[in-house]
Parts: C-alpha cells; sequence; structure tokens
C-alpha cells in the first residue's frame, strides 16, 4: 500500500473558510500520475489475469505517456495469454477466467495486439469528441435495465465492488474526509486518470445519494490539491451500471465542455441542449436533488472544485432513446461524446451531438 501523505488547504463554504487536514496518497496532480502509472505496471506484473490485463490495457491506450510506458509488457502478456487460453480451449478444458474476461479477450485476440485502437480526441466549439475502440469491448451491465424508480436496493448477489476478483483492481483504499473509501481502476475509462471511488464499500449502500455523502463529495472537489480533480455521478435510470453507490474520479487539463463560459447556465447567452444547473454552494445543490428524488427524475452530476452541474435527463429506457445513445452518462451529459469506429468519430458533427444530447429532455 502506498504511504499516505498529509496536506492543507484552505477552501471556501459559504461564508467561512476551513483549514483542513486530509490524509491522501496524491496531494497534487504529479503524485497522482506516479500513483496512477506506478499501481499499472505493479498490476500487471503480479497478475496474469485477463482482467488485470485488460484493465492495464484499456488505461494505457487512453493515455499516451502510460501506452509508451506499459506497451512492450502489454505486448508480452498478450501472446502469453493467447498462448495459454488457446491450449485451454484446445485441450477441451474450460479457461478458468470470468465469461465476460474471457469474451473480451477474444476479441482483443481476433483483432491482433498490433491493430489494437488507441483513444483520440478531437474539439468542435465546447464539445469533446472521443475515438476510443477498446470500450466498444466492455461488457454490458445495467444500461438496458427498466426505470422503477432511482431507489433501488443493494443485490449482494448481482456486480458490486466488495467482489473478491476486484481486490486486485484497488488502486487505493484509505480515509478520506472520515470515511473509508475504495478507489479502484475503471477498467474501460473514457477519461483522464479515470477512478472509481466508492466511499464506505462495506456498508454495501445503493445508488442513491443521501446528504451527508452529497456533502462529502462537494468537500473533497473543494478540499483536494489535484488541479482539474472532478467526480462524475450518474444516478439509477441514468447510466448508473452498478448499484453499489459510487463516483467517477478524474482529472481535467482545462475546462469541461459543460463549464464553457457561453453557455446561459454560466452567465453566457448559448442555450445548454438539455436543463443544467449550475449550483454555487453545497446547500442549495442538495435541495435541488431533492426535488429530483421526490420526482423521481434521473439525472447526472459532475462536481467540480467550485460549483455542481446537475443534469436532468430521460430515463435510459425510454423509448426516445435508440440503442447507440441510451448507455449516456455524465460524461455524455457534460459535453465529452465517444465512438467506437473511425468514421463514425469523422462524421460526428457538433450539431448531430447536440441533437442526441436534446433527446434526453425530460
Amino acid at each position: 500500500m502506498t504511504a499516505a501523505f498529509l496536506f492543507a488547504a484552505c477552501y471556501s463554504r459559504g461564508d467561512s473558510r476551513h483549514l483542513i487536514a486530509m490524509h491522501t496518497p496524491f496531494p497534487d496532480a504529479p503524485a497522482l500520475e506516479r500513483l496512477f502509472a506506478e499501481g499499472l505496471d505493479a498490476m500487471l506484473s503480479a497478475h496474469q489475469s485477463l482482467g488485470v490485463y485488460i484493465l492495464v490495457l484499456a488505461n494505457a491506450a487512453y493515455d499516451t505517456a502510460l501506452w509508451t510506458r506499459l506497451a512492450p509488457a502489454l505486448a508480452r502478456r498478450h501472446a502469453e495469454l493467447a498462448d495459454r487460453v488457446t491450449a485451454t480451449l484446445r485441450h477441451g478444458d474450460a479457461v478458468p477466467e470470468p465469461d465476460d474476461d474471457l469474451m473480451v479477450f477474444l476479441k482483443l485476440n481476433t483483432i491482433g495486439f498490433s491493430y489494437l485502437g488507441r483513444t483520440e480526441i478531437r474539439y468542435e466549439g465546447p464539445w469533446h469528441l472521443l475515438f476510443n475502440p477498446l470500450r466498444a469491448l466492455r461488457p454490458p451491465r445495467a444500461s438496458g435495465q427498466t426505470f422503477e424508480g432511482l431507489l433501488r436496493p443493494f443485490d449482494p448477489s448481482g456486480f458490486h465492488f466488495n467482489k473478491a476478483f476486484l481486490a486486485r483492481e484497488v488502486l487505493w483504499s484509505g480515509e478520506l474526509d472520515g470515511r473509508p473509501v475504495r478507489l479502484l481502476y475503471n477498467k474501460f475509462p473514457f477519461a483522464r486518470l479515470h477512478g472509481l471511488l466508492v466511499p464506505e464499500p462495506e456498508r454495501c449502500l445503493p445508488q442513491m445519494l443521501t446528504p451527508q455523502l452529497h456533502d462529502w463529495a462537494w468537500t473533497l472537489c473543494a478540499r483536494t490539491g489535484v488541479d482539474g480533480f472532478c467526480l462524475g455521478y450518474n444516478s439509477v435510470g441514468a447510466g448508473a451500471s452498478v448499484n453499489h453507490l459510487h463516483f467517477q474520479s478524474f482529472v481535467q487539463t482545462g475546462p469541461l465542455p459543460v463549464e464553457d463560459a457561453g453557455f446561459i447556465h454560466n452567465g453566457g447567452e448559448v442555450p445548454y441542449p438539455l436543463p443544467c444547473l449550475r449550483l454555487d454552494d453545497c446547500e442549495s445543490a442538495w435541495q435541488a436533488l431533492e426535488r429530483m428524488h421526490r420526482a423521481e427524475q434521473p439525472y447526472n452530476l459532475i462536481y467540480a472544485r467550485h460549483a455542481l452541474y446537475c443534469i436532468a435527463r430521460k430515463p435510459q429506457d425510454a423509448p426516445q432513446l435508440d440503442a447507440v445513445i441510451r448507455g449516456y452518462g455524465w460524461s455524455e451529459m457534460a459535453g465529452f461524446v465517444t465512438r467506437f469506429n473511425r468514421p463514425d468519430f469523422i462524421a460526428l458533427t457538433p450539431a448531430q451531438f447536440e441533437s442526441e444530447l436534446a433527446r434526453f429532455c425530460p
């Protein structure tokens, strides 16, 4: 386990200022980058499983520096795994790996390591358009589930972040702002330094925000020394594929599309394609979320350092949504859109993306 560092930071909340000490393994962005890269390197060296290989590959393919560092080891591991899986299947034995991981690896092996695409990005107006071919291989979970309400009981038999096999995918665990947390790598990332942040994982909380967890997420983003640190959140019915309370952590090197000064919710004159609230203090933000909860209104959130962006939208099973956009979550609602093949990536226009978002208007 990486040793925790101690740092202090001042932050504003309401009319008061506080001096906070927080234990964290990443007191600033360079420390988080090092921790992230070293964890992937160590994970690949220590584990021979298909799942670990897929996770490290997808994270390296998203980031040029990580790819430069890890590609030689990944190529060797791919060849070793291909030989092992092939020999096992030819012998008529079952491959002792989860079915999802086996299917993803068989697809990767069919493509061939040297032909695997890496993530690309282009900017059109405020929007960020991404080509992420490896994420196309991600197994479906609950994105097609019928929406019946924001609160769905936690199911210990379903997928959750306490599964034993996920222990090797943990980047860091410890205490942040008085709560035990577990930070896992995102197996198929679509943001920079993309993690899954699970507060109080052993409590098995469903994916439903409470005032305490909202306040914790808000102040965590305010306190961190990592510039550009944000948390994304999908409610049930709005892209949440795991019903175990979690946020998605990521780090931006520049403003998010939803933060563009030209949009009305930021004081500009350009309407956003969806209803978007910018909330500048924790208490008023929770009041807005309570209204969403009472109305059983699906929503996506982006917690940034100085504001919460709250976007109400249609549930993911709404008949107006087709299979291409049904799984859109916080990242698309915040202005990132991903395509999985190059022709679609090249052909996509801002007007098309804006039209897609507008279909989510509740």
